[in-house]
This record gives C-alpha cells, structure tokens and sequence, in this order.
C-alpha cells in the first residue's frame, strides 16, 4: 500500500531530539522552543512566535486573541476543515461563510464584500492544499471596513503570494493580525502534533502567551487573573520542527517536482480536473488534488475504494461547513448552499503526496488512476 503520507526525518532531528533528553529539557521550555519560534516567525516575515499544541490551538488562540464578543461575526471559507469554525464557535462568536473559487479552491474572495455586516470583526483566509488565497482583495477590505485578519496558513508552509500593493512576493503567514500555522504529522514540517501563532503585534503576543499557558501570572505563579488553556508545545517536538525548518527550500523544492510529475502524468485524462497555479502564487502542493468532472461515473469514495483495491491511499476532500451536522446542530447555516464547495467535498480527493513518495510511486499511482478512470 502506498500512504497518502509518510514524513521525512533526514537532517538533524535525531541529534536534536537526543540532545533534549541528554539535558533533560523535554518539556515546554527550552532552547528550541525558542530557536523554532524565532526562527519561524522570520522565516515567514513576522515578528512574534507563539508555538502551540497543534493548528486547533493556534486558531483558537488568534480567535481568543481578538477579544471578539457574543455575536460578533468572522467571514471564512465553507470549503476547510471544521477547526476554523470551531476556534470562532468557541469564542461565542458567529461563523459567515462564502464559497471557494472553482479554480484553486481557496476562498472566493469575490464574495467577501457582501457578507460584511456591522458585526463583522475579521476575515479568515485558508491557503487550501498548499496553494495561497488571493489576499490583496481581502487585505483592502481590512483596512476599509477596520477588520482583523486571522490566517490559516497551515497548509502552505513556505508558499508565497505576489501581491500588487507591495510589488512582492510574500510568505504565507506573513498577512495575518494572526496568522496560524499546523506542524501535524503531514505538514512539510512536522513536529508530530503542534502548530504556531505569528503577529507582529506585542500586545497580542503577549496575550497568546499567556493563554496558552494557563493564563499564570508572572510574579505569582499559581494566581490567575484570566482563565486559559494548556496549549503549550514541547522542548522534544520542536527539535523536530528546527531541524526540518533548516531543510525547508529542500522540502518545498520536493513538493513541487512531485506535482510536476504528477501533472505530467495525468494532465491528459478526461474529465478530472488538476491543481491549478494562479499566476500570483507558488503552490507547495501540500497535497495532490483532484477533482472528478460531472461526467464521470463515479464519486470520490467510489474512485477512492478502487484505487485502495490497487494499493494506493488516498483522503477525501473537505465537506463544508454548512454541511456538518455538529454546526447545523446549533442552528447555523440553516438552508445556506455552497454550490463549488459541496461539487468538489463529493468529487475531490488528494493523491499520496508525503516526502518519501518516490518518482516510481508517483508513476504507480498514476498509472492506478489512469486505469480505474479510462478502462
């Protein structure tokens, strides 16, 4: 069987890993706790790190961050995973959505304008698969209507975004009041379960930290002015994350030839349709996608259980928003659709795309799909 991810651990993460448990810093403090913050944050051209236990945690502690109040609205894409509305959910305020652009999936930035209310408080932007949200639009929009940007970056580690008001290329996670990123298992970087907060923002900082840890006060430990959350990453898991971080462009560089050859191979088989690259972004092609036409005689679980028959993994893509029992449960999205979002949640999955696939893998799968498409 092939895994639609397996991580790759080549550089320094068992020197790393083995100095922590030498020295016995193994908990949430440490120099490469420190080393991964800092690192990080320059990396995606931000100020302020705020490691964190996973991409869930980091959301809720930009959402937390904002002071948002009962009933006060964030905009953010149907087409993602439920961690989003959840992080607003749980701050008492309330998810909007729009739909995602047929092309690259992300938000359609296009619908943002007329889903601002008077309680809107911040846009939520995901970078779906690797590939980035088309932020000028948004950003403008922040600015004119006074609004937070709360980005989820944690599918595109080192991808980038050209954009017109500044004349250049920037990182994802470089566009967020709070931009949040996740270190799970098949992120580029990994550090097992884990995730980070970036701001440029002291005072927000500040907050994010504390909140992550309990809300302690600094010169009375045990005292609790706030109440907050053990949200804290440990000494061990970001030695992974340093020592994959030194290794980034090699990642990115791998992802994209593993694209390229998938590109290569199925460009030319009807009726799918495959990850597109807008000329203003560079992809990292988190995971391969694609999506089955309308013509095709099957849905995404039926390709999904004949390609498994031939030995190849593959995920699902996301189902909206507006269509998980758990939120409609609490009255929310009552009769809304989403039309691009709810074609492709029964038409797309993603194809094996972890870092140790190799090229004769990629030929293996390919051929799997080719088969089970136009046989």
């Amino acid at each position: 069987m092939i895994p639609v991810n397996e991580p790759l651990l080549s550089g320094n993460e068992l020197d790393y890993v083995t100095d922590c448990i030498k020295t016995g810093w193994v908990s949430s403090a440490g120099k490469y706790i420190n080393a991964f913050e800092s690192g990080w944050a320059a990396y995606c051209g931000k100020k302020q790190g705020i490691a964190v236990s996973n991409g869930t945690t980091a959301l809720d502690v930009a959402v937390h961050c904002l002071g948002l109040k009962p009933g006060d609205e964030v905009i953010l894409p149907s087409f993602t995973i439920i961690s989003c509305a959840l992080a607003i959910v749980k701050n008492n305020a309330k998810p909007v959505l729009v739909d995602c652009d047929p092309k690259t999936w992300t938000m359609d930035v296009t619908q943002v304008q007329e889903k601002i209310t008077k309680r809107t408080r911040a846009i939520m932007p995901v970078h779906i698969y690797g590939h980035p949200v088309e932020m000028d639009p948004l950003l403008e929009l922040a600015e004119d209507h006074r609004l937070s940007i709360i980005e989820d970056a944690a599918e595109a580690h080192g991808a980038e975004y050209h954009s017109v008001r500044t004349g250049s290329w920037n990182r994802c996670g470089s566009f967020g009041t709070m931009s949040c990123f996740s270190f799970y298992a098949n992120k580029l970087i990994t550090t097992g379960e884990g995730g980070m907060v970036l701001t440029d923002d002291e005072n927000l900082a500040k907050k994010a930290r504390a909140y992550r840890d309990l809300c302690f006060q600094p010169k009375r430990r045990f005292c609790h002015d706030d109440l907050g959350n053990n949200y804290r990453l440990t000494n061990l898991q970001a030695a992974l994350g340093l020592a994959q971080m030194e290794r980034i462009e090699q990642i990115i560089r791998q992802k994209r030839h593993m694209a390229e050859e998938y590109t290569r191979l199925l460009h030319d088989i009807p009726d799918i349709q495959l990850p597109a690259e807008e000329p203003w972004a560079k992809s990292v092609y988190w995971m391969y996608g694609l999506v089955l036409s309308g013509k095709c005689r099957m849905n995404n679980t039926e390709f999904a259980k004949a390609l498994y028959a031939k030995g190849i993994d593959t995920r699902p893509f996301f189902i909206g928003m507006h269509e998980q029992p758990a939120l409609k449960k609490r009255g929310l999205f009552s009769g809304e659709k989403y039309p691009v979002t709810e074609r492709i949640a029964r038409q797309g999955l993603y194809l094996p795309s972890g870092l140790v696939l190799t090229d004769e893998q990629i030929r293996t799968v390919a051929s799997a799909v080719r088969e089970v498409l136009c046989s």
